[in-house]
């Protein structure tokens, strides 16, 4: 009897105690490089100030990308036409068709047979897109083709140069700039690899990239306009990748690097991720993923 009479209680309190942890529940917090809790707010405005944005995302995740757009409209609103978006999820031999479609030379169907899109498209790139389009802002294909990408890991850089004056269109001019002891680059060729069989091509495939995707924002940036990068957090992270190639044409550009990770909780920013970009994205590591 004496049970029964407790038992609202304990449900009580059971409902209290889960609905405080659940309003405490964040999907993300921003911190700065020094792990300092900051505001989108402050990313704006800090990003408004900048002639470049590289926003590094974590492909499958959702926050990422929805804060993408976030950021992006944000921009638009106080840059209006100034603003022009780039990404790593256009190879550069895409560009023709972007702007085909954009300019409604060809139906969306047309576009998307042809544009060998990411299979997360729908879901996390095509908002990005579309509202670049309805604004009529430019939209750069900054990446390699990844055939030529693939060129690089089997015979290095010089396989690029047995490539036609059209096909090197769509790469960084050659020769490639290359720094093989930048920390990101060193740790490609430790992750995965047993002794004796390490690719040296594997990380100048991704430095093509990199220096493919500086030269093409480079190359579309103009003074008195915000260029807005999207790709990968492995690009930029800790000031290298595309932040290396960028600062090596043009030292004294005003960058934004923004990165996105997943940890256990959102609270503070754990130790690992201090200094590896100028905002860090945290998000819960058990958030909903997109593919």
């Amino acid at each position: 009897m004496n049970n029964r009479k407790f038992l609202p209680v304990l449900i009580i309190t059971f409902l209290f105690f889960f609905n405080s942890q659940a309003q405490n529940l964040k999907a993300y917090q921003i911190f700065d490089k020094d792990g300092n809790v900051t505001t989108f707010e402050n990313l704006v405005e800090e990003s408004t100030d900048a002639g470049i944005v590289l926003f590094g995302e974590l492909h499958n995740n959702s926050i990422s990308h929805w804060l993408q757009l976030e950021l992006t409209k944000a921009l638009h609103s106080l840059k209006g036409k100034n603003l022009v978006l780039g990404m790593e999820m256009f190879e550069a031999d895409n560009q023709l068709l972007l702007d085909e479609y954009f300019s409604g030379l060809i139906a969306e169907r047309n576009f998307r047979a042809e544009a060998r899109l990411w299979r997360n498209y729908d879901t996390d790139i095509r908002p990005l897109v579309e509202f670049a389009r309805e604004k009529n802002l430019q939209l750069i294909a900054t990446n390699i083709p990844r055939r030529y990408a693939s060129l690089v890991n089997r015979e290095g850089f010089e396989g690029l140069e047995s490539l036609s004056p059209q096909a090197l269109q769509y790469t960084a001019p050659l020769p490639v700039a290359y720094d093989p002891e930048l920390p990101g680059y060193k740790a490609m060729l430790e992750m995965g690899h047993m002794p004796g069989h390490i690719n040296e091509n594997f990380p100048k495939a991704q430095a093509i990239k990199d220096a493919t995707m500086a030269h093409f924002i480079l190359k579309n940036f103009e003074g008195g306009n915000l260029f807005i990068h999207f790709h990968g957090a492995y690009h930029s992270n800790n000031y290298e990748g595309i932040v290396w190639y960028l600062k090596l044409e043009k030292p004294d550009l005003q960058l934004v690097t923004i990165s996105t990770i997943e940890q256990s909780q959102v609270e503070s920013l754990d130790e690992q991720y201090l200094n590896l970009a100028d905002f860090i994205i945290a998000v819960p590591a058990t958030m909903t993923k997109t593919h």
